[in-house]
């Protein structure tokens, strides 16, 4: 697997307060996202299971009707087909890695 300097990535807004670098490895979808105080993900489920790694700042991450909060030194695991949502309520930053990848990210 080559080293990826993910600075170098271009920057997509995906949605409001969502700034995202996105790439691939064989089996994964890897995104670095910048996130704004107040953005939101709407209550959406996909085949990938997906993990959230907050590195600064917090999210409320609901998964199936339950809400908890996460933060650094807490991950998120979305399993597959489960609905789920995300407010901010910080700025911050996270990773989020999907499996299997997710080619609407390329």
């Amino acid at each position: 697997m080559p080293v990826i300097d993910t600075n170098s990535l271009k920057v997509i807004e995906r949605l409001p307060g969502w700034r995202g670098r996105y790439f691939h490895s064989p089996n994964m979808t890897i995104a670095h996202y910048d996130f704004k105080r107040g953005a939101t993900i709407h209550e959406h489920f996909h085949l990938q299971e997906e993990v959230y790694e907050v590195i600064e700042g917090e999210l409320e991450i609901t998964i199936d009707g339950a809400a908890q909060i996460a933060r650094p030194g807490l991950v998120a695991i979305v399993p597959s087909n489960i609905p789920h949502s995300i407010k901010a309520l910080t700025d911050g930053r996270a990773i989020i890695v999907d499996y299997p990848l997710r080619r609407e990210f390329d």
